[in-house]
């Protein structure tokens, strides 16, 4: 039997009644967009990592252009963001008219170095976007000192980092904002795209509802300045509310399965991924030099794997504008880095799976 690396199918199929409830009230009322589900399901995520604020929009890359903008970020400005992510990272910054300052990583957090992020600042230099990446914390107090140092917004990147902790403080409350993805793989996800905003800020909040919603500033429907078309919808909002009780639950199985593969996993020259109490594991990122040798006997195994993120995003062309130089900790991530089944529907065998099929690997 296959054991594939994600499959969102099977948690919604997990909380099928809660889901079908939620999604049957909408269906039965008569608002389809900014309505209570979108609402009910901002305050409460809000609430559920300690912020007064939440916008609902409708992805995580949204949300990330649309904090930027809010924070007037735009053409002429500079944005300090990790290489090793996701593009869409980059290209919301991009969408704003900045340039996204691409550094390197720390090679064991797998996060924005804080001594690059330093040596990268310079006269254009508008913001510090900070990747939770995998789950994992970034250094956050190191990049709130540079930030607050130079007069920096900080924009967390928390879109594989819901529920997550550093010292005992949610992440995405460091930041002037924080954006998340609702994206079907993440260990808060929906059933299509969907994003959201955080923050503590109010004015900083109502710029932000009405930047996703055509630039209106209230319940009369006229453009105060620029906007967009970037809501949740109702139904995406209804589902994400009844799988929100089940988050630190799914996180407190993931963090189990992470000790599993750390207490089985063996292999001469596997890197296995930093540890952090609040880190919540959105993936179990192992490294190998012979990674794609590695990839393809597991598949063989019947295990499925993922590869994140190659290249860095200083080799893709849209961002080698604002590459920071050689980014050797990127490089070298990128060429063996191997995501393992964490998603706790799919990942129950999968440490003992994979500790079997390492033993058979050829050296």
């Amino acid at each position: 039997m296959t054991i594939p690396q994600a499959a969102p199918p099977r948690r919604i199929a997990r909380f099928r009644q809660e889901i079908d409830r939620a999604v049957a009230s909408v269906l039965g009322g008569s608002t389809y967009i900014l309505g209570q589900a979108v609402a009910d399901f901002e305050a409460a995520f809000a609430a559920s990592a300690g912020q007064p604020h939440g916008i609902g929009v409708a992805s995580g890359t949204e949300a990330l252009a649309l904090a930027l903008r809010a924070l007037g970020i735009g053409p002429g400005d500079e944005v300090i963001a990790p290489a090793l992510t996701f593009a869409g990272t980059a290209q919301a910054i991009l969408q704003c008219g900045a340039l996204p300052r691409l550094v390197d990583v720390d090679p064991v957090t797998r996060c924005l170095d804080p001594a690059r992020v330093a040596e990268a600042v310079g006269a254009r230099t508008a913001a510090i976007l900070p990747v939770h990446l995998f789950g994992h914390p970034a250094d956050m107090p190191a990049l709130m000192k540079i930030a607050e140092h130079h007069g920096l917004a900080v924009i967390e990147d928390c879109a594989q980092c819901h529920g997550a902790s550093l010292a005992g403080r949610p992440l995405g409350s460091f930041g002037q904002a924080a954006a998340y993805s609702f994206y079907p793989t993440k260990n808060l996800g929906c059933v299509g795209d969907g994003g959201a905003i955080l923050t503590r800020d109010a004015a900083l909040a109502d710029r932000l509802r009405a930047l996703r919603h055509y630039g209106f500033a209230g319940p009369e429907r006229v453009s105060r300045g620029l906007g967009f078309n970037a809501r949740l919808d109702e139904i995406q909002a209804a589902i994400l509310l009844a799988l929100l009780p089940h988050l630190e639950a799914g996180n407190a199985e993931r963090r189990a399965i992470a000790v599993r593969y750390r207490s089985c996993l063996s292999l001469p020259g596997l890197g296995l991924p930093p540890e952090a109490p609040g880190s919540v594991y959105h993936q179990f990122a192992v490294t190998h030099p012979e990674r794609d040798r590695l990839m393809r006997h597991l598949a063989e195994a019947g295990i499925g794997t993922a590869v994140h993120y190659a290249p860095g995003l200083h080799r893709h062309p849209a961002f080698r504008e604002g590459a920071t130089g050689t980014l050797p900790a990127t490089d070298a991530l990128a060429a063996t880095l191997l995501s393992l089944p964490i998603q706790p529907e799919v990942a129950d065998e999968a440490p003992a799976r994979v500790a079997q099929a390492l033993r058979d690997f050829p050296l």
